[in-house]
């Protein structure tokens, strides 16, 4: 029956478009409250997941069902109809809070590792809820009381009441980690130094984890304790793609918290048999899709892009320096003759020197060509031009250099620190190589480029 309303579904355009212009009130209230959830989890997501805590937020939202549960039935016994959502709201955090205590009393004083730690309280707190829950219903009151709610969500019924909860909550939050941003910074990253400096290390992470409790428990009755933990996750580690900084990973990872919640609800309402915390879950997962393959700093097509950049920058040195040598072994004068760039370099002797296919090399002499770093000088033959000779004698300097402090300092046999070399030469900064250069050869003042290292290894051998 289900698929066959997805297939028969079709738009209905007003009503689409009064939801994404936000003008149904219960749209407007449902939007606005999941948006603001998802901005603080995605906010104080960030600290958690960087202080490699993420799965301690599953725990705790699984804890907090015995509290929701022990709540109900306290309020229930006293009189009352267990419905306040205040008190039941305040059993959900202290249940969490025991939880979380739970996990670091076990890690702290026992052998056991935080994550079996974690899947040790979660199972537990979420058994002891779940019995509790079967009680309620065979009483006959765990409907009326809608405790099923905070397991699964149900912000399609958000009330006004609860969305202003959900901001005042969200709001207190984020101010906190906007005024706690550099403790947290210092709890995230180097926690062991800022004790020593005599910060409150373990203050600072219990106000951490108070701040997940909080957001937790007010997004509970939202996306419920199940799909909770995915908020406070997703939108970090989807901004974590975005940025090396972690000012702009906090506001990237709140803004994609935001819009997840806005989507979520939005497409919720478009269609009324999906559950709102789920659709707000897929919403978020979403934009981390989006996130793993097109992120700024970590993305699958960044990182694709600035490995070609890198091997191509790799290529032109190796050819850069494969000419210089030729030079040099034509001339047989030495580096001086050889930066003028006028010795033929065949491209026979090119493809002896180094592993290239013949395709690849010509290739790359052609790139250097447009470049302006090599010319064709006769048949099958390519010369260095000026800049070439200057870029080609740095190139090769910077690789000498590395070679002579291999074998210097490193015990690297000449005959084998060419290829030790060529793994780390092309990323040498210019700090490390003024560095080698005060070592090497800082009694030279007129240094261009040293000798080749295996030719004085082997008395007159070829480079």
């Amino acid at each position: 029956m289900f698929l066959a309303d997805v297939i028969n579904w079709s738009v209905d355009w007003p009503a689409a478009w009064a939801v994404l212009t936000l003008r149904d009130y219960n749209t407007r209230v449902v939007a606005l409250g999941a948006a603001c959830l998802g901005l603080a989890s995605g906010i104080v997501g960030t600290f958690v997941l960087l202080r490699r805590r993420s799965l301690l937020g599953d725990a705790l939202s699984h804890a907090t069902l015995p509290g929701i549960a022990v709540a109900f039935m306290v309020m229930s016994a006293a009189g009352g109809t267990g419905k306040s959502l205040s008190g039941l709201l305040l059993g959900a955090t202290l249940s969490g809070v025991l939880g979380v205590a739970c996990v670091l009393m076990i890690v702290h004083h026992t052998r056991i590792k935080q994550d079996a730690a974690i899947g040790i309280v979660l199972g537990v707190f979420f058994g002891v809820g779940m019995a509790l829950m079967g009680i309620i219903q065979s009483a006959g009151t765990g409907h009326a009381a809608g405790l099923s709610s905070f397991i699964y969500g149900r912000a399609a019924s958000m009330l006004a009441g609860e969305a202003l909860l959900i901001a005042i909550g969200s709001a207190a939050a984020a101010l906190a980690c906007a005024v706690l941003f550099k403790e947290l910074t210092l709890l995230c990253f180097d926690p062991g130094f800022g004790g020593a400096q005599g910060w409150p290390i373990m203050l600072i992470d219990s106000l951490l984890m108070a701040l997940v409790v909080g957001v937790t428990v007010i997004g509970l009755q939202a996306v419920g304790l199940i799909m909770m933990v995915a908020l406070l996750v997703i939108p970090p580690a989807a901004a974590r793609f975005w940025t090396e900084r972690l000012w702009a990973m906090v506001l990237i990872s709140g803004g994609c918290g935001a819009l997840s919640g806005l989507l979520g609800a939005m497409l919720s309402a478009l269609t009324p048999r999906l559950p709102s915390g789920a659709v707000i879950v897929l919403a978020a997962s979403a934009l981390f899709g989006v996130s793993l393959l097109l992120g700024g700093a970590r993305g699958i097509v960044a990182r694709a892009v600035a490995g070609w950049r890198v091997a191509r920058r790799i290529a032109r040195q190796h050819l850069l320096r494969a000419l210089y040598e030729c030079s040099e072994g034509v001339t047989g004068a030495g580096a001086s003759q050889a930066a003028r760039g006028a010795p033929r370099v065949p491209v026979a002797a090119l493809l002896a020197l180094r592993s290239w296919s013949d395709f690849r090399l010509r290739g790359e002499l052609e790139r250097a060509r447009r470049d302006g770093l090599v010319r064709r000088a006769g048949d099958d033959a390519y010369e260095l031009t000026g800049a070439g000779a200057v870029a080609a004698r740095r190139v090769t300097r910077n690789h000498r250099l590395w070679e002579l402090y291999l074998i210097r300092h490193a015990d690297i046999a000449p005959s084998h620190v060419d290829r030790d070399a060529d793994e780390v030469e092309h990323v040498l900064s210019q700090e490390m190589i003024a560095e080698l250069e005060a070592e090497l050869v800082a009694d030279d003042p007129q240094f261009v480029a040293p000798p080749s290292p295996h030719r004085l290894a082997t008395d007159g051998g070829g480079t």
